[in-house]
């Protein structure tokens, strides 16, 4: 391993944060991420308070020769914010948030959580598009693209960002924007982390709740497949206002007792909210159903519990223009034979002001109406590591024929290589993106991610 000395370290005397080398306290801390799976120990973690340390890091890691990676909220399931024997520029510690209440936006650091935003944001009626997950951090999420619970009604989260500081490969600071370095803003959204480090991101924010409609409907396993087709008819048209989710999941008791359920958000009326809501809440005899008024901040946390940090995570997703009986039918027997009983799969639905968007508008190419399928595998024991990965693998082989060729970059797999799934997560955009990467990271210091080569 790479050994960073005492006399190394005086390169980086400006340098305002810590610095953490694999024998100093607090150095395991800091490399532990959201998924337990991922054990790799950096050369040195230099934990960054500003565009200036961030700089200052990446000309330490070319005067070093060390492979770079960059680390936001470390909630991304592929590892790919740390690396080994290499320098991991941590923006977790920035942490700062502004709202601007009369212009409708809100500047965040890149140690943001979605959590976190959505609390500064709701003491003000105020939400844009974040993750379904609350302890998801804003900057990995809005670079991939971001899903949320929103998105129908307002776009991704990355289609609401509004303008990025960026700390480019060779150390320079520049703004993103419509109105400046357009093409790095083009890129930024949806293929962030090839291109630079965001240190700083503005968005613009909606009139949302604080108070909305929404919660989780529980339906026993044995009428999953009745569940997912009336899922599918359902969602055949549904208004902006309204986010469904379907997943087959573990009853929330702990008994793991397989299940089958929904969650829903609207952000419209109560008055409308019921009315779309009717059928959700009318099908089937649901074990438990709790849908009715609450906080959008407390609706954004209403999985949580189902990605608890340490545990052990492997997904494999896919977009899916339809659900077909055949594909009804192969997730649920797939279902029925995952070992682990913290696993779920999930169907997301894409429409509304998220398929609006031209696909050349942004990095980001899922922009039809459809499912984005994602068979999330999460388990505690170290042991059944294997039985775990196989069979996420097996059950992706298995949805394959009703997957078409698009990937969303956020759930990708560090193991993801069949396919080109860099192409098939950027499509018809990643020429483009790979002549941006030549522009603004000739040398690919930004690889561990996603990785479009210099084109």
């Amino acid at each position: 391993m790479t050994a960073v000395t005492d006399d190394h370290l005086q390169g980086l005397s400006g340098f305002s944060g810590e610095l953490l080398r694999p024998a100093d306290a607090g150095y395991d801390e800091a490399r532990a991420i959201h998924n337990g799976l991922i054990d790799k120990r950096p050369a040195l973690i230099a934990r960054c308070r500003s565009a200036s340390d961030v700089a200052a890091a990446l000309a330490f890691a070319r005067t070093h020769g060390l492979d770079v990676s960059v680390r936001g909220g470390g909630h991304n399931v592929a590892g790919i914010c740390l690396v080994d024997d290499g320098l991991v520029v941590d923006l977790s510690q920035m942490k700062d948030i502004s709202v601007d209440v009369a212009g409708k936006t809100a500047t965040a650091g890149p140690g943001v959580m979605w959590g976190e935003f959505n609390d500064a944001t709701q003491a003000h009626g105020l939400a844009t598009t974040g993750g379904v997950v609350s302890t998801t951090g804003i900057a990995g999420l809005t670079l991939g693209g971001g899903i949320g619970w929103l998105m129908p009604k307002y776009g991704l989260a990355t289609d609401n960002l509004l303008s990025a500081e960026v700390v480019t490969a060779d150390g320079r600071t520049l703004t993103a924007s419509d109105d400046e370095n357009a093409d790095l803003f083009w890129g930024l959204r949806g293929a962030g982390a090839n291109l630079g480090v965001v240190t700083s991101f503005t968005y613009r924010l909606h009139e949302v709740g604080p108070i909305i409609t929404g919660g989780r409907i529980l339906h026993p396993f044995p009428v999953a497949a009745d569940l997912l087709r009336f899922f599918r008819e359902v969602t055949a048209d549904l208004p902006d206002e309204l986010m469904a989710v379907a997943g087959l999941v573990h009853a929330p008791d702990g008994s793991g007792a397989k299940a089958a359920g929904m969650v829903v958000c609207h952000c419209g009326s109560p008055e409308q909210a019921a009315k779309n809501l009717e059928p959700f809440l009318s099908f089937g005899s649901p074990v438990d159903t709790q849908v009715g008024p609450l906080p959008y901040s407390v609706l954004n946390t209403a999985i949580d519990e189902s990605f608890p940090r340490g545990a052990l995570n492997y997904w494999k997703s896919g977009f899916a223009a339809e659900l077909s009986d055949e594909a009804i039918d192969t997730a649920v027997d797939r279902f029925a034979a995952c070992p682990s009983p913290q696993t779920l799969c999930i169907f997301e639905h894409f429409h509304g002001a998220v398929c609006r968007v031209p696909v050349e508008a942004t990095a980001v190419p899922l922009r039809q109406p459809g499912y984005n399928y994602l068979a999330a595998s999460v388990w505690t024991d170290p042991a059944a590591t294997d039985e775990n990965v196989a069979w996420t693998r097996e059950t992706f082989a298995a949805m394959g024929p009703y997957l078409g060729n698009r990937r969303y970059v956020n759930y990708l797999s560090a193991d993801d290589t069949a396919g080109d799934p860099v192409r098939a997560a950027y499509g018809s955009n990643y020429d483009r993106l790979a002549e941006l990467k030549a522009t603004y990271d000739p040398d690919n210091v930004f690889r561990s991610n996603v990785n479009i080569v210099p084109g």
